[in-house]
C-alpha cells in the first residue's frame, strides 16, 4: 500500500533534538510531520534514568525519561499541527523532486514532500574489533539500556565495561542499580573521559576503571565467559602485559558516530571533523545547511550531550518556521544562542566550540 503526504516541516528522528524542534515549529503554525523509526518516540531520552546537568532551561536535575514526557506534554499543545509518524523509516530522498520514501512497518510505503526538513537523526554506535566479538553476550551501550530500561530485562550477570566516557560510567552505575555486577571499566586512554561524577559513584561502590587498557579477546563458545584485557603504553600498543577476566557480557561503550545520510543525500557540503566525532553538514547560526531547504540538529550535527541537541533543536525548528514565512519569537533566536554558549563554556565544551567552528557558516550564497 503506497500513501502520499505533504507537510510544512517534515522533522526526521523523534528524539531529544527532533521533538524540541518539532514543538518549536508547531507552536509557530506549522504543520509539522515528525517521523521515527523506533515504536515510540523520545529516542534516548527514554532510556536516561538518571538526572541531567545543566540549567533550569535544560531542565537539570530532571531524569531523561522524564524531559521526554514534558516535551511530548509541549507538542500535544499544539497537536493539531503535529502528524506522528513512529515505526517509520526514511529509505531515501530525491533531490529532483525533492520527495522522501519510508516505510511504516513492513507493509505501508509512504512518499512524503515537505517545504522544509530539519534532520535529528541522532547517532550511532561505534564498535571495535576483537577476536569472538561476535559471540552472545557482547552488547552496545545503547542495547544495554534499552533492554534495562526500556524493557525491564538485565542483560547478564557480570559486565565488562569497555569506555569510560559518560555513556560507560552511566550505564555502569545502571547496571548496578539493577543489581548487576561490573566486574570492571576498561579504557585506552590515560584518563576517564566522562564527568568525573560519574567516575568517582562506580568507584565508591567498588568498581576499578582501569585507563590505558583495552580488550584483546572475548572467550566462549556459544555465549561469553569471559575476557581477555591487555595493558596499553603511551602510544596505544600493548606492553604484553594481559589478565582474563569473568564475565558474561561484554559492554561497549566506546563513542558515537553521527547518522548524517540523508544530509548526504540532500547534497549538502559535508566535513570529515574529529571533534565532532564524523562527517557533518556545514551549517549557519539557524542550523540551516548548504541545501536551503535543509537544517540539522542534535547528534547530527556532532555528538553532544542531550541538552544541547534539545536547543539546536528549538533553534532549527524556529528558524525553519521562520523561512516559511510564519510568525515567530525573534527573541528567542539570541536566548537560544546564549543558552547553547553557556552548555559549551569552559574546559568541557572546548573540544566542541573548536568542532562547531570548523563547520560554522556566516552565511551561504542562495
Amino acid at each position: 500500500m503506497m500513501k502520499e503526504t505533504t507537510t510544512d516541516i517534515l522533522v526526521i528522528g523523534g528524539g531529544a533534538a527532533g521533538l524540541s524542534a518539532a514543538a518549536e515549529a508547531s507552536s509557530s503554525g506549522a504543520k509539522v510531520t515528525v517521523v521515527e523509526s523506533d515504536l515510540h518516540l523520545g529516542g534516548q531520552l527514554v532510556k536516561q534514568t538518571h538526572k541531567f546537568f545543566g540549567s533550569k532551561d535544560e531542565y537539570a536535575g530532571t531524569r531523561g525519561y522524564k524531559i521526554a514526557d514534558i516535551l511530548l506534554d509541549e507538542i500535544k499543545q499544539n497537536e493539531k499541527n503535529v502528524d506522528v509518524m513512529t515505526n517509520t523509516t526514511i529509505t531515501g530522498y530525491y533531490i529532483e523532486d525533492g520527495m522522501f520514501t519510508a516505510m511504516r512497518g513492513e507493509e505501508s510505503y509512504i512518499r512524503i514532500k515537505p517545504k522544509k526538513t530539519i534532520v535529528a537523526t541522532g547517532a550511532q554506535e561505534r564498535l571495535i574489533p576483537f577476536p569472538n566479538n561476535d559471540i552472545p553476550g557482547v552488547y552496545g551501550a545503547g542495547a544495554v539500556q534499552t533492554l534495562m530500561n526500556v524493557y525491564g530485562v538485565t542483560p547478564g550477570h557480570r559486565v565488562l565495561m569497555i569506555g569510560a566516557g559518560n555513556i560507560g560510567l552511566i550505564v555502569s552505575y545502571q547496571l548496578m542499580q539493577a543489581g548487576v555486577e561490573v566486574a570492571a571499566v576498561v579504557e585506552a586512554m590515560p584518563k576517564v573521559g566522562g564527568y568525573w561524577v560519574h567516575a568517582a559513584k562506580i568507584r565508591r561502590m567498588g568498581v576499578p576503571i582501569l585507563l590505558r587498557h583495552s580488550i584483546k579477546e572475548a572467550l566462549g563458545d556459544r555465549v561469553i565467559d569471559g575476557a581477555v584485557i591487555m595493558e596499553l603504553d603511551d602510544k596505544f600498543a600493548p606492553t604484553g602485559a594481559e589478565r582474563k577476566i569473568d564475565c558474561d557480557v561484554i559492554c561497549l561503550a566506546v563513542g558515537l558516530t553521527p547518522t548524517t545520510e540523508i544530509l548526504s543525500q540532500a547534497g549538502c557540503d559535508m566535513r570529515y571533523v574529529p571533534q565532532l566525532c564524523g562527517f557533518v553538514a556545514l551549517r549557519d547560526r539557524t542550523m540551516r545547511t548548504s541545501n536551503p531547504d535543509f537544517w540539522s540538529a542534535g547528534d547530527a550535527t556532532g555528538i553532544e550531550e542531550a541538552s544541547a541537541a534539545m536547543v539546536e533543536g528549538r533553534i532549527a525548528g524556529l528558524c525553519a518556521a521562520r523561512s516559511l514565512g510564519l510568525p515567530v519569537k525573534s527573541d528567542r533566536f539570541d536566548e537560544y544562542w546564549s543558552r547553547l554558549d553557556h552548555l559549551r563554556a569552559g574546559e568541557v565544551g572546548e573540544k566542541i566550540r573548536a568542532g562547531v567552528a570548523k563547520v560554522m557558516r556566516d552565511r551561504w550564497e542562495d
